[in-house]
């Protein structure tokens, strides 16, 4: 289908004449290059709020450098400034665990590396408040959402307050945010109906909204309040760092949550609780919306590689219950699954039909986690009282429906659509789900048939799962599942390969230097994953990201809720020495790894590992 420019959110002056506008109500800065898609946030964002009558532009990575033409070009805003890094942490976006410069950037045309800053989010911001200053800005996005209160920076290597006091925005709206940019859009539209000319920040309607974050420098607590430790206190005491995450993390994850509040210098950092879990109507709304799902033409037919990688796609449901350690999933959207109709799916399915280049091959029909579409708790009043941050570790919850027959309905439904060869799910699964036997007899069925259904209809050649160790304590570490149960899926999903005449392969993901991960268990994993006929491939080391229990284990040298010390491996030279144990079938890593084998003790490993001459 042919899409003209006026389908798209403006971007230009010249879009804004073919439009007939000539004053915008809202203007969006993203650090990503502009694709209108559900599955980027800026496009969301702008397409919720033009549906609810508002103009909307867009500034898809704006030159910061020179004379901020792209700051100027579309003028100021009747409402407010949007600013959003764009899908992933700017720094996370820009390097790797090492700090080297990442090879490409999946989210800007042909991959390169100079269309955006560092933080953009606050020299987006700095620059709009330099030339409007009277102009609010609205942090949103992944960025703003986990820097939200002090966090630890890997790249700086310290302790940074919220990114509000970095940035001089007014408000930040967390998590994922189309109700929350409504609600202000219309507070701020109300307010200038009324002439209220007051910042935002003082105007009592717009700071009680929920999952809004504000500074105050007047606020009293209530005894419903949650008091953090303070910016300063956390400075010069790793371990108050890690008492507030313990609050942080419980407090992102419930239905009634507290306000938290922060002292940062002289004011104090406000974060309101989140709203309730999207409804489906609500999810389907927003993914309803008129996006064209292709980059703007302004890009001239350039790879965005982020698009590449989803452009054949479609996601069912948001949330993420398996609270992983590492992860920001649920920090950002939170642990309760929404999820969208069989309708609304059903209609983006034959939308991506008709896309020129579909040949038939859904990429991944899946989620945050592929297999957790439809499942909830059965007794909803448990889960409202529940602070658990995740469902299923160190058990899965008993009051979780773990059936698989909703999704298995939402697969049979899509498989049945004209134009559909074969949907695939590329996004993993969690197999702690598919073997978990609980009371529910009729739940246990429906897993049985998902699994098979799976690996016989859905898998491209390869499954990705996510063991991420072997050694248990580390996973315990990890909020992830013994390892005895990934060994036990490769056994199911090898019979059932050979029960069909099936010839796949599953692809771990695994990671080093995660805290409490020493070399003794890296070397551990390298024998069984070899005893298993693993030649890994999809590994990474640790890289702390704000805002999950990992990261603040790994900076504060402490367990967040435990407040007991774990070893993190920090320096590159204790990086690499764990790191070298996923390659131990590459000659060039054998002497190094025999060293290090010989150093730590552990030389009863050396003739598993590493076979007196044999070729490799």
């Amino acid at each position: 289908m042919e899409y003209r420019l006026t389908d798209f959110l403006p971007t230009t002056k010249k879009e804004l004449e073919l439009r007939g506008w000539d004053t915008l109500d809202v203007i969006l800065f993203s650090a990503d290059a502009y694709v209108d898609h559900p599955s980027f946030g800026a496009a969301v964002i702008g397409r919720v709020l033009e549906a609810a009558g508002y103009r909307v532009a867009l500034v898809p990575q704006p030159d910061w450098h020179g004379d901020f033409r792209d700051f100027k070009k579309l003028g100021r805003p009747r409402l407010f400034f949007g600013v959003s890094p764009g899908c992933m942490d700017s720094m996370v976006n820009k390097y790797t665990a090492a700090r080297r410069l990442r090879s490409e950037d999946a989210y800007s045309p042909d991959g390169r590396h100079d269309l955006r800053p560092e933080y953009p989010t606050i020299v987006y911001t700095k620059i709009l408040k330099q030339l409007y200053p009277d102009v609010p800005v609205v942090l949103g996005g992944i960025e703003a959402s986990l820097r939200r209160l002090t966090h630890y920076d890997y790249w700086q290597d310290c302790l940074r307050p919220s990114i509000l006091c970095d940035s001089g925005a007014d408000l930040i709206s967390y998590g994922m945010g189309e109700k929350t940019i409504l609600e202000l859009a219309h507070l701020i539209a109300e307010g200038k109906d009324k002439n209220d000319s007051r910042p935002i920040q003082n105007r009592q309607e717009i700071i009680n909204l929920p999952q809004i974050v504000y500074l105050s420098s007047h606020i009293t607590p209530t005894k419903d309040d949650i008091v953090l430790h303070s910016h300063e206190e956390c400075l010069n005491n790793k371990k108050s760092q890690a008492e507030n995450f313990r609050y942080i993390e419980e407090q992102s994850n419930m239905i009634h949550a507290h306000r938290l509040l922060q002292k940062t210098g002289r004011q104090y950092v406000v974060v309101n609780p989140p709203y309730p879990p999207m409804t489906t109507e609500e999810l389907d709304a927003s993914f309803d919306l008129p996006y064209t799902r292709q980059p703007h033409p302004k890009y001239k037919g350039k790879r965005i590689p982020a698009y590449e990688m989803i452009k054949h796609s479609v996601n069912i449901h948001r949330g993420c219950f398996g609270g992983c350690a590492f992860c920001t999933i649920s920090a950002h959207q939170g642990k309760f699954i929404a999820c969208r109709s069989k309708e609304s799916i059903l209609k983006e399915v034959r939308q991506v039909c008709q896309m020129p280049d579909f040949k038939g091959y859904l990429s991944d029909l899946g989620g945050p986690s592929a297999n957790m579409y439809g499942m909830r708790g059965r007794n909803l009043e448990a889960c409202e009282r529940c602070k658990r941050p995740s469902c299923i570790h160190p058990q899965v919850c008993p009051n979780l429906n773990t059936s698989h027959k909703q999704l298995l309905d939402i697969y049979h439904a899509v498989d049945a659509l004209p134009g559909i060869k074969k949907s695939f799910i590329g996004s993993g699964v969690r197999y702690d789900l598919l073997l978990h036997r609980g009371k529910d007899e009729e739940a246990n069925h429906w897993a049985d048939v998902y699994t098979r259904e799976l690996i016989c209809r859905h898998v491209s050649g390869r499954l990705k799962v996510a063991p991420e160790h072997t050694s248990d304590r580390v996973l315990m570490l990890m909020r992830k599942p013994p390892f005895r149960l990934f060994e036990q899926f490769k056994r199911l999903f090898d019979r059932i390969n050979r029960e069909e005449h099936l010839h796949q392969q599953i692809i771990p993901y695994f990671i080093s230097s995660h805290p409490g991960c020493s070399e003794a268990d890296m070397a551990e994993l390298a024998v069984i994953t070899k005893g298993l006929d693993f030649q890994l491939e999809q590994v990474q080391d640790f890289t702390p990201t704000p805002m999950t229990v990992a990261t603040e284990t790994w900076y504060t040298g402490y367990d967040p809720y435990t407040l007991q010390p774990v070893f993190s491996a920090k320096s590159p030279k204790e990086k690499q020495a764990q790191r070298q144990f996923f390659f131990w079938y590459k000659p060039e890593e054998r002497r190094s790894i025999e060293q290090s084998l010989r150093r730590i003790g552990r030389q009863d490993i050396i003739g598993k590992l590493i076979s007196k001459g044999r070729k490799y």
